[in-house]
């Protein structure tokens, strides 16, 4: 009976271990020595990690995978004067390889996002340099055609080197996948639109089309809190996040909190932002002089912030980061200091621990998780 017992306890663990595999992606910029996109091996129950492939891809800086975990789709950014493209490829989860399907032009320059919804039959991309955002079709077997819609932001900022005009920045769904929002750098704008996916110009401009926030804030990525009726903006300029009350394609903004240290006076440069699997805390990553993760607590009530600390993220330009779907860990991808530093999320608190694992990596920009 014991050895019965102990073989139970054995086979148990053995297959909770391999459920908390996944495969790494990794998204980078390709004018130094990267080849393009990197995957990885992630093991939850250790925090570890172990190289699978690679494939080559111009400046890849932004993927998703699709929702089957069949295909991934990557920008290319091909400078502020060609135009961008969008890459789709084949995965094969038996080997972690990917496979190069097709491209197309993502009608504007500097693709900097991508996001698809969860029917896998759109992708919609951000053209940061041309102000725009496009939606292009996804066909049965994964690939991409031309873009059918192409929806042109007109209009500036009061910072003239950096919002001289719009800049698209990001592209995300709302939880019911009714809405896509569009944050404007250039514009301190978030722009709302209706999809309807079986329309072949899927984007309409909601009730309320845009909310705007206070002038030079650089709106950058937009995320949706996943149990309460809140959404939370990084905003790149300011160094701030915006707190909204979303209702219905409707934002009503109800905070608006700095992500770095009362007394900081150096450069600033926010970039990317999540909320923990529990809802209970927010991270924003700070590039500029800060090169930090401000780790917030999100009240439940109210959905609004309070800063409980600022973790080094042991690198340099936190361009984006990510939480594994355990909720156990986050991982940083630092571009300029070429590496991806893993942390371990205290889930009382939501401050974070160094776990000594990093991975060495060219100019790592964007991060994506799939279970294996």
């Amino acid at each position: 009976m014991r050895f019965i017992t102990s073989f139970c306890l054995l086979l148990l663990s053995c297959l909770c271990s391999f459920g908390q595999h996944y495969f790494l992606f990794v998204g980078t910029y390709t004018s130094g020595k990267s080849e393009g996109i990197y995957v990885y091996e992630f093991n939850a129950a250790t925090g570890k990690t172990k190289p699978v492939s690679s494939i080559s891809s111009k400046n890849p800086s932004y993927l998703v995978n699709s929702p089957d975990g069949k295909y991934l789709y990557a920008v290319n950014e091909n400078g502020a004067t060609q135009m961008g493209g969008v890459s789709a490829f084949a995965f094969d989860k038996s080997n972690g390889t990917l496979r190069s399907l097709n491209q197309q032009s993502s009608g504007g320059a500097d693709p900097c996002y991508i996001t698809e919804n969860k029917t896998g039959r759109w992708v919609f991309v951000a053209n940061y340099s041309s102000g725009s955002l496009s939606a292009l079709p996804v066909q049965k077997d994964g690939r991409l055609d031309t873009l059918t819609q192409l929806i042109q932001h007109i209009g500036s900022g009061t910072i003239p080197d950096r919002q001289e005009k719009a800049h698209v920045h990001s592209t995300v769904f709302s939880p019911d996948q009714h809405y896509l929002f569009a944050a404007d750098l250039g514009m301190d704008r978030e722009s709302i639109y209706h999809f309807d996916p079986a329309k072949p110009q899927p984007l309409t401009a909601a009730a309320d089309s845009f909310v705007s926030v206070p002038p030079g804030s650089g709106p950058r990525h937009f995320v949706f809190h996943p149990k309460k009726p809140y959404a939370y903006l990084i905003e790149e300029l300011s160094g701030t996040v915006e707190v909204f009350h979303y209702n219905q394609g409707r934002l009503k903004s109800i905070q608006h909190i700095s992500s770095h240290p009362a007394d900081f006076t150096g450069q600033k440069g926010s970039a990317d932002i999540h909320i923990s699997i529990d809802g209970k805390f927010l991270y924003a990553s700070n590039r500029g002089d800060a090169n930090t993760i401000a780790i917030f607590s999100i009240d439940s009530t109210s959905g609004r912030l309070k800063i409980r600390g600022f973790q080094p993220i042991l690198g340099k330009t936190p361009r984006n980061f990510m939480i594994d779907p355990t909720g156990q860990y986050l991982l940083v991808a630092n571009q300029n200091s070429d590496n991806i530093v893993v942390f371990r999320i205290n889930p009382a608190t939501g401050l974070l621990k160094p776990t000594g694992e990093e991975i060495q990596v060219p100019n790592p920009v964007c991060l994506k998780m799939l279970k294996k």
